[in-house]
């Protein structure tokens, strides 16, 4: 079972639905063959992206969106649940909150558009076609 927790409010009108992002995050995982484990998903404000930005990747100022993989993608003990990890999201600096979730949910089954040769990105535009 997948389990998606959302963790913050969207200030956004147009915002996903917890439905929505749930759905967004199930079908990224699917693509990697991933269909269980937790994810928590955290909408913050752009001060702490941008400390998270600077702790974790070394780079100033906030983004879109940061993923923080935990269990990986190898099998684990019968019974034992997945953390598949975090995914942190800054609506003001996100110009579409579907893309940034997916985005997101990508990098959490490994995928990196910075060394993939545009495979992530290009999985990730097909994605977000289906709806």
């Amino acid at each position: 079972m997948l389990e998606v927790e959302v963790v913050g409010e969207v200030p956004a009108p147009d915002a996903p639905l917890p439905a929505e992002i749930e759905r967004l995050v199930a079908i990224a995982l699917a693509s990697a063959g991933v269909h269980e484990g937790h994810v928590a998903i955290a909408f913050v404000r752009a001060d702490r992206i941008a400390e998270l930005n600077a702790s974790h990747r070394g780079k100033q100022g906030p983004t879109d969106v940061l993923s923080f993989p935990i269990d990986g993608n190898e099998p684990l003990g019968d019974g034992v649940p997945r953390e598949l990890g975090d995914i942190v999201i800054c609506p003001p600096h996100t110009t579409d909150l579907r893309e940034a979730i997916v985005h997101g949910a990508l990098h959490l089954t490994g995928m990196d558009h910075e060394t993939d040769d545009g495979e992530m990105l290009a999985l990730q535009r097909e994605l977000l076609a289906w709806e």
